[in-house]
């Protein structure tokens, strides 16, 4: 019985690059996908509030919301004579574990807590200093000089939406924040403290711009949901075997940017 074999089909150049080109848009798709699962931590965390901090009274910070107070404020008023003459107000920043720090300087025998503008770097490469940190403090002295009241002296001296740089521990990993408030000594003797909104990077050693609440990995996530996609082409079988469903995503547009 003769044999009968079967001739090779002689498939068109044109349709040879078609399906290399489903292949690859297929292999996109793969990376694509994988791409666009950011970490569900990877964003900057803002807080926004209205709080007042006043004479004798300590206000405690807990940036990451988990219970646990990072930072406290102190405001403190006293006497510094036996005679009731000489008063001192005082506004620090003391940290809740030895671990957290703010971003600070020493001088004359005194450490203080740095009032940052808006837009700087809050990060390892920062000044970072544990222990309590003075912010502002008044002195009036009611005595031979009734009535005279000193200057709000410190960083913090009749300030308006500074910002406190701010290095802590969460589950042992380094993380950094800011706070910011506006500060004023006034009354009798009285330094008194308005915080506005504070926030962290949820990314360990990542650094944060004082006053920025929402960054690039923000970004990211939004625009994951709006990735692009990609039509089935014809002929429609060949589009379902090699990309498997309709319109998956390819790629995701880059929204890394350096602070």
């Amino acid at each position: 019985m003769p044999r009968t074999g079967r001739k090779p089909v002689d498939l068109s150049q044109s349709f040879h690059q078609r399906l290399n080109s489903y292949a690859l848009a297929a292999s996109a798709a793969g990376v694509g996908v994988l791409a666009l699962a950011p970490p569900a931590d990877a964003k900057i965390v803002y807080t926004p509030t209205d709080k007042r901090i006043t004479p004798n009274h300590t206000i405690p910070l807990d940036l990451n919301h988990d219970g646990i107070a990072d930072f406290r404020w102190k405001d403190i008023r006293f006497t510094t004579s036996p005679y009731g003459f000489s008063h001192i107000a005082m506004l620090s920043l003391v940290p809740a574990r030895n671990a957290n720090m703010a971003a600070g300087y020493s001088a004359f025998n005194q450490h203080y807590a740095s009032a940052l503008k808006a837009g700087v770097s809050i990060g390892p490469k920062g000044k970072f200093a544990s222990g309590p940190r003075i912010m502002a403090n008044v002195y009036s002295d009611t005595g031979a000089h009734r009535g005279t009241a000193g200057q709000c002296l410190g960083p913090w001296g009749n300030v308006v939406n500074r910002y406190l740089g701010l290095k802590f521990l969460v589950q042992g990993k380094v993380h950094f924040g800011w706070a910011r408030l506006s500060v004023s000594c006034g009354g009798f003797v009285n330094v008194d403290a308005k915080l506005t909104g504070y926030a962290y990077e949820t990314i360990p050693n990542k650094p944060i711009i004082a006053g920025r609440t929402k960054g690039p990995d923000d970004a990211s996530v939004e625009e994951s949901n709006r990735a692009l996609t990609v039509p089935t082409p014809e002929p429609a079988t060949l589009g379902a075997l090699a990309l498997g469903v309709d319109g998956i995503p390819l790629w995701r547009r880059r929204s890394d940017r350096p602070f």
